[in-house]
């Protein structure tokens, strides 16, 4: 039974997926990816729910990886940690691949893994004081398990703005970029997010699906081969010098040799 991802259905056959770890800023632990990844593959195989919804409690949308879980990967050997890594590469492939509409409510900041998740929906509607950043490359490492997701949200030109410098940009920025639809005050965000369900519940479902299938092959979906081709792009950085200097420094919460 999931303890970090909640599911709640109504009689509409709208299910929302809640990120459940609101204590740690719904940081990604290996439990919770384990447990989104199966959440969401199980959602896939329900036919009578037509809308879902990826949201998150408490504060933050997510804080990205779970500290404890980059940890331990610190010291695992390069196969184990490809294979630990690659985690919130599946949690995002099956939250990709959703027959369903993918409707994201950003509630909060997200960072690093967070933004995989708010690119791997159809739409996407944030609150304007959220902030956002791809923060990787401050650890000597890349943002890649979630890159495809991103890039091919974002498109090349607006994600090179922000996909290697990890910068902070909010909402009203990341309405340009195309990673939010569109960003709303925080009393606005529940209209906001039904008024992208409700039109989809006056359509047939079997339509919706395949439309949402032959958009992806008319839009070009995410290969598996660049998923694969990604994780093994981190895999290769996790083995610099650098790398292992910037998760030491992060950990020991102290500056990067890099930092000015």
């Amino acid at each position: 039974m999931a303890e970090l991802i909640e599911i709640e259905r109504d009689g509409r056959g709208v299910a929302t997926l809640w990120l459940a770890r609101e204590e740690k800023h719904n940081a990604l632990s290996a439990q919770m990816m384990e447990e989104l990844e199966t959440s969401a593959k199980a959602l896939a195989k329900e036919d009578n729910i037509r809308v879902v919804v990826l949201a998150a409690k408490g504060r933050t949308f997510c804080a990205g990886g779970d500290l404890a879980w980059m940890r331990a990967q610190f010291g695992m050997d390069a196969r184990t940690r490809r294979a630990e890594s690659a985690r919130i590469a599946n949690a995002l492939g099956a939250l990709y691949d959703l027959p369903q509409p993918l409707i994201g409510r950003v509630q909060g900041n997200a960072f690093g893994g967070g933004v995989g998740l708010a690119s791997v929906c159809d739409v996407t509607i944030g609150v304007a004081t959220a902030k956002m950043a791809l923060t990787e490359v401050k650890l000597g490492l890349i943002p890649a398990n979630i890159g495809p997701y991103v890039v091919q949200r974002m498109g090349a030109r607006n994600a090179a703005q922000v996909f290697m410098n990890a910068r902070v940009f909010e909402a009203e920025e990341a309405v340009r970029l195309g990673l939010l639809t569109r960003a709303v005050a925080a009393e606005e965000l529940d209209a906001a997010v039904e008024a992208e369900v409700a039109p989809y519940l006056s359509c047939a479902p079997g339509a919706v699906r395949d439309a949402k299938r032959l958009l992806r092959q008319l839009s070009g979906s995410v290969a598996r081969e660049t998923v694969e081709m990604a994780i093994d792009a981190l895999s290769a950085r996790w083995e610099t010098e650098e790398a292992l200097e910037g998760i030491g420094a992060f950990l020991e919460k102290r500056p990067a040799p890099w930092a000015r």
